[in-house]
């Protein structure tokens, strides 16, 4: 029983893990992303919705399917858990962050020509 409790968290724990991993560095190294955060939307939510669709056709036709032991049954629309529509905003913000943070210590790794 309590296995499966702790289960059922796995997925939603997996992304907290990886915001606190990268959000930091919105503090730490001043990378500005959240304070571009209407930006950020912008970019990301056409792309998410695409995803998010896509998802939404694979999960109606039966060709991909969430492991109801891993969610935690709180489902979206279309029937996406949550987990899901988390996942396409949390993790291209923490790259963005994680990106950012780099440049921030390693400025000369913005541009290519730079590299050589």
């Amino acid at each position: 029983m309590r296995e499966s409790t702790v289960l059922k968290f796995s997925y939603l724990a997996m992304l907290i893990f990886t915001a606190l991993a990268s959000f930091w560095l919105e503090i730490a190294f001043k990378v500005h992303v959240l304070r571009r955060i209407k930006r950020v939307l912008l970019s990301l939510l056409p792309i998410s919705l695409g995803f998010l669709i896509w998802d939404a056709y694979a999960i109606a036709q039966g060709d991909w399917y969430f492991d109801k032991e891993q969610v935690t049954g709180v489902n979206g629309p279309f029937n996406i858990p949550i987990e899901e529509i988390l996942f396409f905003l949390i993790i291209p913000i923490a790259v963005l962050m994680t990106l950012e943070g780099v440049v921030r210590l390693k400025p000369n790794w913005k541009h290519p020509e730079l590299r050589k």
